[in-house]
């Protein structure tokens, strides 16, 4: 299927609602609002930083063939565009929060980010980093390329996906979404588009697939603790059964490829019938349920939990990656108590982004500096200060 009619409940983006600062240039004669988007993202700073932050793996120090957070997102995007054409929804859309939606990551991945907030907690401050909220500040503040305004301006519905691509936010919010919505309300107690959901449905069957890949590929685990797994085991010894001398990557790539197309199929399929239950007529009829509707089928959620399972268990806490996530901690925490004693040091173009009154916006401000960096400037740093 090449092209395809948007179904009535699928984000139309002539009917956008719109941008939080008026632009004085209009391109809408040749490009689109969210190709606007698109364009934006690609060209950021923090976008381009991606290739050199982990998926799992230290890009630089374990390979060049391992997952990247810019690879992983580029994965996600695609297998976005993919459910999207099943469901007819903007796949324009889905990409782009694809594209976006680790843009927030520290270096070292989920380790620095750790590692932050131990240093935060032991600080006694209330002060917590989360990617996914650091994700929105980037774009809304800290990627400076344009005179008129901070940040790269994206759509509402951008916006609203990062911040809500994994449901509403309930309950306690961290500060800056808060302070954000009160400028241009994101709706953050309803459910995000269909759009939203996709792409974070993508990002567990892109990163539980290529994790599995790097995971065999790194040696951590062989291919026949894979074979008890439901869905992914029987995909494996069928291959197996029907080519015995396959050598393991192109076993381990036809595979994924199978893995990821019963994925899709799944969630394609599934969600078609829960779109089809709930009487789905237009996007807001999405918004005011109180589940989500891009899923997997009851059989593929087990699948899908089992392989997340293990993975935990025999790759993310691998003694390998256990030592990487020990360095990378130590990286990361160090670094944060260098620049809270001499918070001259940081550069003076970060220190001209913000107002730094307090010890609060100075915590902030470090926090900022250091999600900022790569894997590889996080050690350069590291060892060039002797620390």
């Amino acid at each position: 299927m090449i092209d395809f009619e948007l179904a009535t409940f699928a984000v139309d983006e002539n009917k956008s609602q719109g941008r939080q600062h008026k632009e004085i240039y209009d391109d809408s004669k040749y490009r689109s609002v969210f190709g606007r988007d698109r364009d934006r993202i690609i060209n950021s700073a923090a976008f381009r930083r991606l290739q050199y932050k982990t998926q799992v793996f230290v890009n630089h120090h374990e390979g060049d063939h391992y997952r990247t957070r810019l690879t992983h997102s580029l994965e996600v995007a695609q297998i976005a565009r993919w459910i999207s054409s099943g469901l007819r929804v903007n796949k324009d859309l889905a990409e782009i929060i694809s594209l976006a939606h680790d843009l927030g990551h520290t270096p070292f991945g989920h380790a620095g980010e750790d590692a932050l907030n131990e240093k935060l907690s032991a600080l006694g401050t209330s002060i917590r980093f989360s990617h996914n909220a650091h994700a929105l500040k980037i774009i809304t503040k800290l990627e400076n390329r344009f005179i008129e305004f901070e940040g790269l301006n994206l759509s509402w519905e951008m916006l609203e996906g990062v911040v809500k691509h994994n449901g509403p936010l309930l309950g306690e919010v961290d500060p800056y979404i808060l302070q954000y919505d009160k400028e241009f309300d994101l709706d953050l107690g309803r459910y995000s588009s269909l759009e939203a959901q996709v792409s974070a449905i993508s990002d567990d069957i892109a990163y539980n697939n290529h994790d599995l890949e790097d995971g065999l590929r790194a040696g951590l685990f062989e291919v026949e603790a894979v074979l008890v797994l439901p869905v992914v085991g029987d995909i494996y010894k069928d291959i197996l059964d029907n080519y015995p001398d396959l050598d393991r990557e192109r076993l381990v790539g036809e595979a994924k490829k199978r893995m990821t197309l019963s994925m899709v199929v799944d969630v394609i399929e599934n969600s078609k019938k829960n779109i089809a239950d709930e009487k789905i007529e237009v996007g807001d009829d999405v918004r005011k349920l109180s589940r989500p509707l891009v899923s997997f089928s009851e059989e593929m959620e087990i699948a899908h939990r089992s392989l997340k399972n293990f993975l935990m268990i025999n790759m993310y806490r691998h003694k390998k990656v256990n030592e990487m996530t020990k360095d990378a901690k130590k990286v990361v925490g160090d670094l944060f108590d260098f620049y809270l004693k001499d918070p001259i040091l940081i550069p003076a173009e970060i220190h001209h982004k913000f107002r730094i009154n307090s010890q609060e916006s100075l915590i902030i401000l470090i926090c900022d500096y250091i999600a900022g960096m790569t894997d590889r400037f996080a050690i350069n740093q590291f060892k060039n200060l002797n620390l």
